[in-house]
Protein backbone atom coordinates (compact mmCIF):
# COMPACT_ATOMS: atom_id res chain seq x y z
CA UNK A 1 0.00 0.00 0.00
CA UNK A 2 3.26 2.38 0.26
CA UNK A 3 3.92 4.88 2.82
CA UNK A 4 0.87 6.17 4.77
CA UNK A 5 0.95 8.48 7.37
CA UNK A 6 -2.72 8.96 9.54
CA UNK A 7 -2.30 12.53 11.41
CA UNK A 8 -4.10 15.56 12.74
CA UNK A 9 -5.75 17.51 10.25
CA UNK A 10 -4.30 21.29 9.64
CA UNK A 11 -6.10 23.86 7.99
CA UNK A 12 -3.58 23.47 5.03
CA UNK A 13 -5.60 19.79 4.48
CA UNK A 14 -9.53 22.00 4.70
CA UNK A 15 -9.50 22.15 0.95
CA UNK A 16 -8.72 18.71 0.41
CA UNK A 17 -10.96 17.18 2.69
CA UNK A 18 -13.83 19.38 1.74
CA UNK A 19 -13.16 18.53 -2.18
CA UNK A 20 -13.32 14.58 -0.36
CA UNK A 21 -16.69 15.27 1.18
CA UNK A 22 -18.41 16.69 -2.15
CA UNK A 23 -17.29 14.35 -3.98
CA UNK A 24 -20.48 12.20 -4.11
CA UNK A 25 -23.93 12.57 -5.07
CA UNK A 26 -24.95 13.29 -1.41
CA UNK A 27 -21.90 15.33 -0.82
CA UNK A 28 -22.19 17.82 -3.66
CA UNK A 29 -25.81 18.53 -2.48
CA UNK A 30 -24.63 20.24 0.87
CA UNK A 31 -20.81 21.12 0.71
CA UNK A 32 -19.77 24.34 -0.72
CA UNK A 33 -15.70 24.05 -1.55
CA UNK A 34 -15.71 27.66 -2.55
CA UNK A 35 -16.76 29.19 0.64
CA UNK A 36 -13.89 27.48 2.89
CA UNK A 37 -14.34 29.85 5.69
CA UNK A 38 -17.19 27.66 7.58
CA UNK A 39 -14.52 24.37 7.99
CA UNK A 40 -12.16 26.56 8.87
CA UNK A 41 -13.90 27.52 11.68
CA UNK A 42 -15.39 24.04 12.68
CA UNK A 43 -11.81 22.93 12.57
CA UNK A 44 -10.89 25.49 14.56
CA UNK A 45 -13.61 24.06 17.28
CA UNK A 46 -13.06 20.56 16.50
CA UNK A 47 -8.96 21.01 17.39
CA UNK A 48 -9.80 22.56 21.06
CA UNK A 49 -12.24 19.64 21.87
CA UNK A 50 -9.92 17.20 23.25
CA UNK A 51 -12.29 14.37 22.53
CA UNK A 52 -12.80 15.12 18.76
CA UNK A 53 -9.95 13.70 16.17
CA UNK A 54 -10.15 15.31 12.96
CA UNK A 55 -7.88 12.97 10.82
CA UNK A 56 -6.19 12.45 7.28
CA UNK A 57 -4.50 10.29 5.62
CA UNK A 58 -1.36 10.94 3.72
CA UNK A 59 0.41 9.14 1.20
CA UNK A 60 3.32 10.80 -0.97
CA UNK A 61 2.26 14.39 0.50
CA UNK A 62 -1.16 14.03 -0.98
CA UNK A 63 -4.03 14.14 1.22
CA UNK A 64 -5.78 10.68 0.20
CA UNK A 65 -8.72 9.96 3.16
CA UNK A 66 -10.29 11.74 5.99
CA UNK A 67 -12.32 10.95 9.36
CA UNK A 68 -13.45 12.11 12.28
CA UNK A 69 -13.36 10.46 15.55
CA UNK A 70 -15.53 11.49 18.48
CA UNK A 71 -14.70 10.04 22.01
CA UNK A 72 -18.16 9.73 23.84
CA UNK A 73 -17.65 9.64 27.88
CA UNK A 74 -21.18 8.30 28.90
CA UNK A 75 -23.50 6.67 32.11
CA UNK A 76 -25.20 3.78 30.08
CA UNK A 77 -23.50 0.35 29.93
CA UNK A 78 -22.24 0.71 33.56
CA UNK A 79 -20.64 4.07 32.69
CA UNK A 80 -18.98 2.99 28.88
CA UNK A 81 -17.29 5.07 26.99
CA UNK A 82 -17.64 4.80 23.44
CA UNK A 83 -16.59 6.12 20.04
CA UNK A 84 -18.34 7.34 16.87
CA UNK A 85 -16.99 7.46 13.33
CA UNK A 86 -17.93 10.01 11.37
CA UNK A 87 -17.56 11.50 7.94
CA UNK A 88 -15.00 9.24 6.15
CA UNK A 89 -14.13 9.68 3.16
CA UNK A 90 -11.33 7.84 0.83
CA UNK A 91 -9.91 9.89 -2.44
CA UNK A 92 -11.80 8.50 -5.55
CA UNK A 93 -8.04 7.39 -6.63
CA UNK A 94 -7.71 5.24 -3.65
CA UNK A 95 -11.07 3.29 -3.39
CA UNK A 96 -10.36 -0.17 -3.66
CA UNK A 97 -6.79 -0.02 -2.45
CA UNK A 98 -7.56 -0.94 1.10
CA UNK A 99 -7.23 2.76 2.28
CA UNK A 100 -10.66 2.82 4.20
CA UNK A 101 -9.92 -0.54 6.08
CA UNK A 102 -6.40 0.46 7.42
CA UNK A 103 -7.96 3.69 8.12
CA UNK A 104 -11.64 1.95 10.41
CA UNK A 105 -8.58 0.01 12.20
CA UNK A 106 -6.94 2.86 12.66
CA UNK A 107 -10.31 4.42 14.02
CA UNK A 108 -10.61 1.10 16.21
CA UNK A 109 -7.26 0.76 17.50
CA UNK A 110 -7.21 4.53 19.02
CA UNK A 111 -10.79 3.97 20.57
CA UNK A 112 -8.99 1.35 22.48
CA UNK A 113 -6.25 3.52 23.42
CA UNK A 114 -9.47 5.45 24.57
CA UNK A 115 -10.69 2.76 27.05
CA UNK A 116 -13.75 3.15 24.79
CA UNK A 117 -15.46 -0.27 25.13
CA UNK A 118 -18.23 0.28 22.10
CA UNK A 119 -16.95 1.95 18.20
CA UNK A 120 -20.51 3.05 16.31
CA UNK A 121 -21.20 4.87 13.20
CA UNK A 122 -23.94 5.89 10.94
CA UNK A 123 -24.14 5.55 6.77
CA UNK A 124 -26.96 6.95 5.00
CA UNK A 125 -29.59 4.30 3.84
CA UNK A 126 -28.54 4.97 0.30
CA UNK A 127 -24.93 3.59 0.72
CA UNK A 128 -25.39 0.12 -0.09
CA UNK A 129 -21.16 -0.23 -0.54
CA UNK A 130 -20.47 1.45 2.90
CA UNK A 131 -22.85 -1.14 4.71
CA UNK A 132 -20.78 -3.96 2.87
CA UNK A 133 -17.81 -2.40 3.57
CA UNK A 134 -18.62 -1.73 7.21
CA UNK A 135 -20.20 -5.27 7.80
CA UNK A 136 -16.83 -6.98 6.49
CA UNK A 137 -15.25 -5.67 9.15
CA UNK A 138 -17.07 -6.47 11.86
CA UNK A 139 -20.21 -3.72 12.75
CA UNK A 140 -23.13 -4.93 12.77
CA UNK A 141 -26.38 -3.20 11.46
CA UNK A 142 -28.06 -2.78 15.17
CA UNK A 143 -30.03 0.29 14.89
CA UNK A 144 -32.01 2.30 13.19
CA UNK A 145 -30.56 6.25 12.66
CA UNK A 146 -32.77 9.38 13.16
CA UNK A 147 -32.09 13.09 12.00
CA UNK A 148 -33.87 16.18 12.16
CA UNK A 149 -32.39 19.16 10.41
CA UNK A 150 -32.61 22.28 12.33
Amino acid sequence: MGDLDIRAAVAEDVPAIVGMLADDPLGAQRESPDDLGPYLAALERLTADPNQRLVVAVREGRVVGTLQLTIVPGLSRRGATRSIIEGVRVHADERGSGLGTRFIEWAIEESRRENCQLVQLTSDSTRTDAHRFYERLGFTASHVGFKMHL
